[in-house]
């Protein structure tokens, strides 16, 4: 052998181990540095056990910062079966406290080839402390937190709920979920491969953070007032449903929404998902409704704004007109006879707002209804909303076009009929909204602002509309829907359609109403669903109780009545309030009754423990006292 074929040798063999010496370096570069985190991760989930703590859901405010959802620690019970060292006397604590068939919890406790198993979820404090003090190996607790709604019932459409892994399944609490869910923490022990804890292992604890707090536009003591009235018109009104939404029409703040009947949030019917998504369904922004007269407003605006007639403008309407050979009757079969424009809104008759469609013509029509949001979303914070249902304009006739100017042959949201309405009252046209601000858990607060989607009617075309509107709900004088406030209004009485055919004697019968007439403000719409105690015109069903929400919104913000002497102040304040402290809350409430004011009761005791109003103040009738209970 040559030296040359030596040297060849050794070179090949420098060459094979500088090779293999480098991949070796680059497998060692790989494990320390490129996967280190990986495999880091890896190592530690077979060195450790971990169990969840969950992170606190943000809480929930009015726009006052009254709490309206918070939430509270309860833990779920888990079983390790590898560290369980008494299955027995584990299986029989277990079931004994929290009411758990034996044989589950056994099988459970037994089942070795899991690293561990879930007992039971939402368990209380009390209980939880009882368990951790039997001191049982292989049973943990973990904690996380539940959903209170201090409020029980109210706004119970518009919040939501979480289901039992406190995740938004409804409502807001659904709409804001990644806002208010919480980051999840971790705990850990140190453990053998097959999961027995090792002796004095040291336990390391990963705290979550808390989510964002959402504050929003709902004022607590407007809902609770609107909520008592709506409850109050089921009933003597036999209805189907009411629903109902004050909203800010120079911002478009929804102040409170109502949806009845509801049921309480703090106990859901989950046992009956039918049940529990119908009562759950925010009817306000999801169900349509043909509105009927309160339509009529939005008819005047297009014609007032289109020079199209006037306040002055003399009609005649003998009960109809004949539109495309077609007779379509006014409310009053009788007719009105001669009456001015202003008279034509007061009495709603049907004959005039025909005469003003007819005039306008689709296109102009339609203009004004798109610009007023109608056949669209408004853009709610809310999931689900409905767009309502429009006729497609190539497809309307006059005898169509007729219909749709006093409010039938077009289908609504309770929503999109308050936006539009708080559009013609104040000419801008807002996007609806609940959320007032976000805060964060390190306090930074994202506050939210109006969105004003488009100037829809001059200022002008406003003032005179809402005039026009006082002199609806003012027949007895200036003062005369609630006594020394300037208040304007609109009623409506709509049949209800089923399988596109009109349901004989089913109704929906609203009123809306807006106060203060020379800049409004406040803005309601009370629709009551199929009224059946007799009665289904909203003059009648509806109106009444738009009386008794602003008589209550007048005592809550302090505002006095105007352009009334004392001696007339004095005449109206004659009812003397009792002392009811101390009496019965059955006693209370018939005395209450007969005197003929309203009250709210605070607490489930059996005696009156204080009230908001003096004994001996004088009050109006409807005025609303606050009770307490021991």
């Amino acid at each position: 052998m040559n030296s040359f074929s030596i040297q060849k040798r050794m070179l090949s063999f420098l060459i094979v181990f500088a090779f293999s010496f480098l991949v070796v370096l680059i497998k060692l570069f790989v494990v320390q540095v490129v996967s280190s985190r990986t495999l880091q991760q890896r190592a530690f989930s077979q060195w450790t056990r971990d169990l969840t703590i969950g992170g606190k859901r943000g809480e929930i405010f009015d726009c006052n910062g009254n709490v309206i959802v918070s939430s509270y620690n309860t833990y779920s019970v888990f079983v390790r079966a590898n560290v369980v060292t008494q299955p027995d006397l584990v299986a029989d604590v277990l079931s004994e406290k929290l009411n758990i068939d034996r044989g589950i919890i056994l099988e459970k406790v037994n089942k070795k080839g899991v690293s561990e198993s879930l007992i039971k979820t939402q368990v209380d404090v009390d209980i939880a402390k009882d368990i951790l003090s039997q001191n049982l190996d292989g049973v943990y607790l973990t904690e996380v937190g539940s959903r209170f709604y201090p409020y029980n019932d109210m706004l119970t459409s518009v919040l939501g709920f979480t289901d039992i892994d406190n995740i938004g399944q409804a409502g807001l609490e659904r709409y804001y979920n990644q806002f208010l869910t919480g980051v999840d923490g971790l705990t850990f022990v140190e453990s053998t491969i097959t999961g027995k804890e090792i002796s004095n292992a040291t336990t390391s604890f990963i705290s979550g953070d808390k989510g964002c707090d959402i504050y929003l536009t709902i004022d607590v003591n407007i809902q609770q007032l609107l909520e008592s009235i709506c409850k109050k018109a089921m009933i003597e009104q036999q209805a189907l449903g009411v629903n109902a939404i004050v909203m800010d029409a120079s911002s478009g703040e929804i102040k409170a929404m109502v949806t009845a009947p509801s049921f309480d949030l703090n106990n859901p019917p989950r046992d009956d998902i039918e049940e529990l998504f119908s009562l759950s369904k925010n009817c306000n922004i999801v169900d349509v409704y043909e509105p009927g007269s309160t339509f009529k407003l939005f008819t005047l605006a297009a014609a007032l704004s289109e020079n199209v007639t006037n306040e002055n403008e003399i009609f005649y309407d003998p009960g109809y007109r004949i539109v495309d050979g077609q007779k379509i009757k006014c409310w009053r079969t009788r007719g009105h006879g001669s009456e001015t424009l202003v008279e034509g809104l007061c009495n709603s008759c049907n004959s005039v707002f025909m005469d003003l469609g007819l005039r306008l013509g689709k296109e102009k029509l339609y203009s004004y209804l798109t610009r007023f949001g109608f056949g669209q979303t408004t853009g709610i914070d809310y999931a689900g909303e409905s767009s309502g249902i429009v006729m497609n304009m190539d497809l309307v006739k006059n005898v169509d076009l007729a219909r749709i100017s006093f409010g039938q042959a077009v289908a609504v949201t309770p929503l999109q009929m308050i936006r539009g309405v708080c559009a013609v009252l104040t000419g801008t046209l807002y996007q609806p909204r609940f959320i007032k601000a976000i805060v964060t858990p390190d306090g930074m607060t994202k506050q939210m602002s109006s969105i004003p989607v488009e100037k829809v009617l001059d200022d002008e075309i406003s003032v005179r509309i809402t005039k026009m509107m006082e002199s609806v709900v003012s027949t007895k004088g200036l003062y005369s829907f609630v006594e020394g406030y300037r208040i304007g209004g609109k009623t409506g009485t709509a049949q209800k359609y089923e399988d596109g055919h009109i349901a004989n004697g089913k109704y929906v019968s609203s009123f809306i109403g807006c106060y203060p007439v020379d800049k409004p403000q406040y803005v309601l719409l009370f629709c009551v669903n199929e009224p059946s105690a007799g009665a289904y015109y909203g003059s009648v069903v509806a109106a009444p109780y738009g009386k008794q929400f602003f008589s209550g919104l007048f005592g809550y913000l302090g505002i006095r009545p105007t352009n009334l002497t004392e001696d007339m102040i004095r005449m109206m304040a004659n009812i003397e309030v009792p002392n009811l402290v101390g009496m019965s809350v059955t006693m209370a409430v018939s005395l209450l009754k007969k005197l003929k004011l309203e009250y709210e009761i605070d607490g489930e005791g059996d005696y009156i423990s204080w009230q908001s109003v003096a004994t001996g103040e004088k009050l109006f009738e409807g005025a609303i006292i606050e009770l307490k209970t021991k």
